[in-house]
């Protein structure tokens, strides 16, 4: 199967954390755009809604694809970074807000549909809470139904991937792992409306992502996007794939293959310090070696889950690594 690489626009610029305000110069966007093309195998480039585009620059944008002969993966509202959400987006205890939250969402579908994207990725990073006794869980969780059913039968043209994350910047998250953001998928009751899987989230999450593919695939492919980083499983540290997990990866293209996933493999990483170019390809490379791993032993590798026997798996892992 031919694997589809694309990267988040702003991996390759964002060069500011809460403790420094600049590892390093931040590039204009076009110099961002022409170092993603650059990177081996990328065919296409997600962007951030409002950092990148707006309905009012999506013709410029559009232009600046093609002529780089990219794909627009996805566009991601920022739903996390403006300071009039940070008390919540589509589960704003304001009304007022929640209906700009999805009113500026509609907007970044009309700039997808410019850009022939056909995926909105959604995280929400603020709907959620930070301490007990604060929080409506009942209106709170129902008012983010309403908004992704809104959004859905608004668009019926676009995907609508709904990316979780078990905390940051809120200390809880209402999308915080597979089963909840599936719940919220299957009750909004859309064919459009599916999951996004971080890897980085789901270690954080404590999941094992290769069951949380089967869960997305067994409630009716619900897998709609994939993001690819690394971590210590403690933090969304945003590392370079392979740089701490490798049996996992391997398990992960398995089960991705086996589940007859062919969307993108995205890269979602913050290379404060490093080369963004550089550690970005180091994902791709990675990614690409993993699968070479996989494909030259998938028999193997459904018999051993078949077998169950972990020292035969045990062999069979220090044979290929």
């Amino acid at each position: 199967m031919e694997r589809k690489y694309s990267v988040i626009l702003g991996n390759l610029g964002n060069t500011k954390d809460r403790f420094c305000g600049a590892y390093k110069e931040n590039p204009s966007t076009e110099e961002m755009l022409e170092k993603a093309s650059k990177i081996p195998y990328v065919k296409g480039i997600e962007l951030v809604g409002t950092w990148d585009i707006s309905e009012d620059t999506a013709d410029k944008m559009n232009k600046a694809f093609k002529d780089l002969g990219m794909t627009c993966v996805s566009i991601i509202p920022d739903l996390f970074a403006n300071p009039l959400y940070g008390k919540g987006s589509y589960t704003s205890k304001d009304p007022a807000i929640r209906r700009d939250a999805i009113d500026y969402t509609k907007r970044m579908c009309e700039a997808a549909r410019i850009m022939g994207c056909k995926t909105i990725n959604i995280w929400p990073g603020q709907d959620g809470y930070d301490y007990q006794l604060t929080a409506d869980y009942e209106w709170e969780r129902n008012w983010e139904l309403e908004a992704v059913v809104e959004l859905a039968e608004a668009y019926p043209d676009i995907d609508f991937a709904l990316e979780y994350k078990p905390k940051e910047p809120r200390t809880h998250s209402y999308m915080a792992r597979m089963g909840d953001t599936l719940v919220l998928a299957m009750l909004a009751n859309k064919k459009n409306v599916g999951v996004t899987i971080d890897t980085g989230h789901g270690f954080e999450g404590g999941e094992v992502i290769g069951e949380s593919i089967v869960l997305a695939k067994s409630a009716g492919d619900k897998l709609f996007h994939m993001h690819f980083n690394d971590n210590f499983a403690s933090w969304d540290d945003d590392m370079m794939v392979g740089s701490v997990h490798s049996i996992e990866y391997i398990e992960i293209l398995y089960w991705l293959d086996r589940t007859g996933y062919t969307n993108w493999l995205s890269m979602d990483q913050y290379p404060y310090r490093e080369d963004a170019a550089g550690a970005i390809g180091e994902s791709i490379q990675w990614l690409v070696k993993f699968d070479e791993m996989m494909t030259a032993n998938r028999d193997k590798i459904t018999e051993l889950i078949r077998l169950g026997n972990p020292i035969e798996t045990s062999k069979f892992l220090r044979s290929v690594l």
